[in-house]
């Protein structure tokens, strides 16, 4: 496996001719993957990241990933910033057609109108070429299940601070006003 320099984690695989029950992926980040998906990802520490993948043949030309990714992390507490261990586990399953394939066009109804059902299939996503990168796939759905709150055990967030200016008291100090400089200054003309 490779890092790209945009972050994301490279393992290409060739699509143009899969066998019909699929290719297996199994991608392992060592040591030096893990500490750049930490950075990339802005995390305390990556521990571990694996994704189990099959690729396998959809429809005439498409593929479909389907799989699972697991991590160990460790995050900061939004609240205490103290360390927080937490796991990943989520599953892949994704569509990818070619970007000529008549199912990535969107559908439209007979006015034209596009077609959205948050109940029906997603729409498969495009690619270019003959090959998808597993690794990016796989660290998208990683970074989709990372808690973007993560708030250790026990403990609530920080009441709000509430802050009144002269409430019964006249002599109360006033916040200063931005544009109070201004109020002497007259246009010469």
């Amino acid at each position: 496996m490779t890092r790209n320099t945009d972050g994301t984690m490279s393992f290409p695989v060739s699509v143009q001719r899969l066998p019909p029950k699929g290719l297996n992926v199994k991608i392992e980040a060592s040591a030096r993957e893990r500490e750049a998906l930490r950075d990339f990802h802005e995390l305390e520490d990556v521990r571990s990241f694996r994704a189990d993948l099959q690729v396998i043949p959809w429809k005439k030309d498409g593929v479909r990933i389907r799989g699972v990714v697991k991590a160990e992390i460790v995050q900061s507490c939004i609240v205490t910033l103290e360390p927080i261990d937490a796991k990943i586990d989520t599953e892949i399953d994704a569509i990818f057609v070619p970007e000529n394939s008549r199912l990535a066009r969107l559908p439209l109804d007979e006015n034209g109108e596009l077609i959205i059902s948050a109940e029906g299939p997603d729409i498969p996503e495009t690619f270019s070429g003959d090959t998808l990168d597993a690794g990016a796939i796989a660290e998208e759905f990683f970074e989709l299940a990372i808690d973007p709150y993560p708030r250790k055990d026990g403990v609530e967030a920080a009441a709000p601070v509430v802050v009144t200016y002269g409430e019964g008291n006249d002599d109360a100090e006033k916040p200063a006003n931005p544009f109070a400089a201004l109020k002497d200054w007259k246009q010469k003309t």
